[in-house]
């Protein structure tokens, strides 16, 4: 088993691909299994239901390597914090919004989250000092959010509100990101942070959904099963695990480059399999998005950090 010291090494560019493309290809599909339920489940259902099955799977996989799927003392904090950050929190906010807005442009507004995160990061850590190039890349990135939702948020109603919902999210993850490389090692080993995630996410988005809306909110799940199992296991489960270990080997902004990839497979999924047209507005800010983001998660670190 690859200890937390190994972690802390340099990580090489293969392992930083292969598991920067596992983590967004599953995650990509969340949207296309979202976007089917939403409408007629609740997104706090399918966000406490996809903490559930999540928790479910990682705690079976505990129990198989002969661990207590329990979290100790010292991991209760992290996990909640994280359950919270990116788990229930981004979770409720993602399926609102996917109820007005197609899974491309909301994909895309997710998209910023590694320019929110690369600028936080350059204050927070030594390793992580923002370059011109990547201080470019951010105020490219910026423009191309501002283009993607700033005349929807004019517009007001549902869909101001679900974009406002994306951009909530957005920084509820970027917050995530910062916050894993500051758990101590002996509470930071990737598979139990992916745990404890979602099992504090489905606890408290479960607990939320009885008292706001009652165990009727459940019932319209039964119709949709297969897209609530591949949503909690697929693109939940896994891609959260594969993750926190590359965020922990990787650092926060190279690991944030999910967010460069995740919208690309967003929406070619929302075009082919849901048929989802999109505007010359949304293409472009998209790709500007995206541009900021290449230039800021590529750009290598300073000389001499560590």
């Amino acid at each position: 088993m690859t200890t937390i010291a190994e972690l802390r090494s340099e990580p090489s560019r293969g392992f930083i691909v292969a598991n920067l493309l596992i983590c967004s290809l599953l995650w990509g599909s969340s949207y296309l299994f979202i976007k089917l339920m939403s409408g007629e489940v609740s997104a706090l259902a399918i966000a406490a239901s996809r903490g559930i099955l999540g928790a479910a799977v990682l705690s079976l996989w505990s129990l198989g390597r002969r661990r207590s799927p329990l979290p100790r003392r010292a991991e209760i904090g992290p996990w909640i914090m994280l359950g919270t950050t990116n788990g229930w929190l981004p979770n409720v906010l993602v399926a609102y919004a996917l109820t007005q807005l197609a899974s491309g442009p909301a994909a895309m507004i997710q998209a910023a989250g590694p320019l929110v995160t690369a600028l936080a990061a350059h204050l927070v850590f030594a390793e992580e000092r923002l370059s011109r190039r990547r201080l470019g890349g951010i105020l490219l990135g910026m423009a191309g959010v501002a283009l993607l939702i700033g005349p929807r948020l004019f517009e007001g109603g549902g869909t101001a509100l679900s974009l406002l919902a994306m951009v909530g999210a957005t920084l509820s993850y970027a917050t995530a990101n910062l916050y894993v490389r500051t758990v101590p090692a002996a509470t930071g080993d990737p598979a139990r942070l992916a745990l404890g995630q979602q099992m504090f996410s489905g606890l408290i988005a479960t607990t939320l959904t009885l008292v706001v809306l009652g165990p009727a909110a459940f019932l319209p799940l039964g119709g949709h099963w297969p897209a609530m199992l591949a949503l909690g296991i697929v693109a939940t489960a896994i891609p959260v695990t594969v993750f926190m270990r590359l965020i922990r080997a990787a650092g926060p902004t190279r690991a944030a480059m999910t967010g460069y990839l995740v919208p690309t497979v967003a929406v070619v999924i929302g075009v082919v399999v849901l048929h989802e047209n999109l505007e010359l507005r949304q293409i472009l800010g998209g790709c500007i998005i995206l541009a900021g983001v290449f230039l800021v998660t590529t750009a290598p670190r300073r000389v001499g950090a560590p």
